[in-house]
């Protein structure tokens, strides 16, 4: 265990040095390098196939769904049984299910098929962010968990990065099944050493034990609703990058914009993990949900694409912060023994935010970009509404139980 935090950048150092930490931060990546890819890797292997986008998105929305479902069930799973049989499992199952998908898809399967097949992939992908975090949870102390939290966010937004990117590659120099062979390749090993990696392992509960459920503390159900508000601010904004670039006639400009917000997204994640703050996390979910919703604003008034690329950087420095915050604040209200059913029932709700605001956004960007940047904003102050009102809910367990 670490004992005790450096401080400013040096937090990250000493993390690092922890025996075991940079194999489970590295092979922590590879195994969820597939979320950023498997969405992609089925549109793009449909479509070729196919020529129909809109099957490609039936398929790619029936296995996000599916993985949204499954992933707090998956979560409970290994807080009784453990993570490894679970991750073990699951990786063989994901691995027979992407193989039947992949064949499915260039036998020329019928829709249903291909849906079920989606299904079944999306129903055996683990919340690999969730058990990750819950492995930081048991690994560190809670001196460097928030630094270990925000190296997590900057993975996930390089993920998020280079997953689509791979994907292309892949599929302009190989074939365009290429995409979901590396996403069964790369979720097996990720699975598999992760889930030897023991020392990270959180104690599952005593099988005489029935843990009492995530879901049932009502801190972590005012998280849930802040997260899907915060996801939903994050589907709307995609849609607003992506309908300003096309008003502009420049289509290609929309995943420069993207990846901007993910840049903003990253680094303010490095500054705030090494940030020692003062504020408790309760009161900093505040600050930082409130930022996330007034960085929104500006987009409805980009007049430029040059301008436009500065206020999509600056929309996606709270996105870390708020979420590092979010994963604090869940480790100390989730009951001992449910962390990894609790940091993905966090997951499925942000999922679903964005889902929500993509559709609503998509709707309104018809009418100009504008529109879906005020319902990005919309979920933004949803989420800072939950942070502020549920201020007695978000308390600690220590907290809670020392009145």
């Amino acid at each position: 265990m670490v004992a005790g935090a450096d401080s400013g950048f040096g937090a990250y150092s000493r993390l690092l040095r922890e025996p075991g930490a940079v194999a489970l931060g590295f092979w922590g990546m590879v195994g969820r390098f597939p979320i950023a890819m498997r969405p992609i890797s089925c549109l793009l292997l449909i479509s070729a196939v196919t020529g129909s986008l809109g099957d490609a998105g039936a398929v790619a929305a029936a296995m996000l769904v599916a993985q949204g479902i499954a992933s707090p069930a998956l979560g409970r799973l290994a807080d009784r049984v453990s993570q490894r049989r679970v991750l073990l499992t699951a990786c063989a199952a994901h691995a027979a299910a992407i193989t039947s998908l992949l064949v499915a898809i260039l036998l020329g399967a019928p829709l249903w098929l291909l849906v079920v097949a989606a299904a079944a992939t999306g129903c055996a992908s683990v919340s690999f962010t969730s058990f990750m975090r819950a492995r930081w949870t048991r690994m560190v102390d809670h001196g460097l968990l928030r630094t270990a939290f925000a190296l997590e966010s900057v993975l996930d937004e390089t993920i998020f990065l280079l997953g689509p990117l791979l994907v292309t590659a892949l599929a302009a120099t190989a074939h365009p099944a290429a995409g979901l062979v590396a996403c069964a390749v790369l979720t097996t090993a990720g699975s598999v050493v992760v889930a030897l990696h023991r020392r990270s392992e959180p104690v599952p509960a005593p099988t005489t034990e029935r843990p009492p459920r995530a879901i049932g503390v009502p801190g972590v159900q005012v998280l849930m609703v802040a997260y899907a508000g915060m996801g939903f601010q994050l589907g709307a904004v995609d849609v607003t990058l992506v309908a300003f670039a096309r008003e502009w006639s420049m289509p290609a400009l929309g995943g420069v914009f993207l990846s901007l917000t993910a840049v903003g997204s990253l680094v303010a994640g490095v500054v705030f993990g090494a940030v020692d703050a003062k504020l408790p996390p309760r009161r900093l979910l505040s600050v930082t949900t409130g930022v996330l919703a007034l960085g929104a604003v500006p987009l409805a008034f980009a007049g430029s694409p040059l301008v436009m690329g500065l206020f999509a950087a600056t929309a996606g420095v709270a996105i870390a912060p708020a979420l590092i915050t979010g994963s604090t604040l869940l480790e100390s209200l989730a009951p001992r023994g449910s962390l990894s059913e609790g940091f993905s029932w966090l997951t499925s709700a942000g999922a679903v935010g964005i889902a929500s605001g993509t559709a609503v956004g998509g709707r309104l960007a018809d009418g100009g970009f504008a529109g879906s940047a005020w319902v990005a904003v919309g979920g933004g102050v949803l989420a800072l509404v939950l942070s502020l009102g549920g201020q007695a809910a978000l308390r600690p367990r220590e907290e809670t139980t020392a009145q």
